[in-house]
C-alpha cells in the first residue's frame, strides 16, 4: 500500500495541491467615462470586467442619463470591456428597459469575441441595437 507522500499517488508536494493552486489571475475592476455630446448622445465607455462587483455604479450612471435633460441616447461602449458575466448582463437588460420608458435609446458598440459571446448565447443580440463604432459627435448614424 502506498502513502501520500511516495509518489504513487498526487504528491502533497504538488504545487497545484498547495494554497491557492500555484497561479494567480489579475482581474481588471470595471471603470467607465460618460462624454456627453451635442447631438444628445451620452457615450459610456467601459473598460475592465463588468461583473457582480461593478454593476451598482453603472446602474446609477445609466439611471442618471435617463433622468438628464437633452439626452436622447445613451451608447454602452464594449470595445475595452474585458469580461462580461450574467450579472452584466442583466444591468444591461434592465438599462434598456430603463432608456426606453424614459423615452430614450440604447445603442451598444460590440465589444470584444468573449462579450459578444454573452449576448449571442442568450440571443439578447437579437433584441438589442448594436454597432461598430459610436456616431461621430456631429449625431450622424454608426453603421449597423
Amino acid at each position: 500500500m502506498s502513502s501520500p507522500r511516495d509518489g504513487a499517488s498526487p504528491s502533497w508536494r504538488s504545487p497545484l495541491l498547495r494554497g491557492r493552486l500555484g497561479f494567480h489571475v489579475e482581474v481588471a475592476p470595471l471603470a467607465f467615462t460618460t462624454t456627453l455630446t451635442s447631438a444628445g448622445d451620452a457615450l459610456i465607455s467601459l473598460t475592465g470586467e463588468l461583473d457582480l462587483s461593478a454593476t451598482a455604479p453603472l446602474e446609477e450612471e445609466v439611471e442618471r442619463l435617463a433622468e438628464e435633460e437633452g439626452v436622447r441616447r445613451v451608447v454602452l461602449d464594449l470595445r475595452e470591456l474585458e469580461f462580461m458575466d450574467s450579472t452584466g448582463l442583466r444591468m444591461v437588460a434592465l438599462a434598456e428597459r430603463r432608456l426606453r420608458a424614459a423615452e430614450r435609446e440604447l445603442v451598444l458598440v460590440r465589444g470584444a469575441e468573449a462579450v459578444q459571446r454573452v449576448f449571442a448565447i442568450t440571443r439578447m443580440d437579437e433584441h438589442l441595437t448594436f454597432v461598430d463604432e459610436p456616431s461621430p459627435a456631429d449625431g450622424d448614424e454608426a453603421a449597423a
